[in-house]
């Protein structure tokens, strides 16, 4: 599996925070490329988890939500999810 170089920048958030309800998380990349590439490689870690993280991009940034929607809070799957997406990296 090839690992991501993430950029160590001040505009990288290295911790998970709670915004809006919400477990988020920033990521830049070197590239677009890099970007999308993390972002295929969540989606198909939502599918494996059937736990599906709301993702937004823009260009070499990746912004990642995480919320229990059917329990209206963050729960320890958002928290088990939020670990393996950084594992991703």
């Amino acid at each position: 599996m090839r690992k991501f170089t993430k950029l160590i920048t001040e505009s990288n958030q290295l911790e998970w925070t709670v915004l809006g309800g919400k477990l988020q998380k920033n990521y830049k990349f070197d590239s677009f490329n890099q970007a999308i590439d993390f972002i295929n490689k969540i989606a198909k870690l939502a599918e494996q988890e059937n736990h599906h993280p709301d993702i937004f991009n823009s260009h070499n940034q990746v912004t990642i939500s995480l919320f229990t929607h059917d329990q209206n809070q963050i729960t320890e799957l958002d928290k088990e999810m939020s670990k393996k997406i950084d594992d991703l990296i």
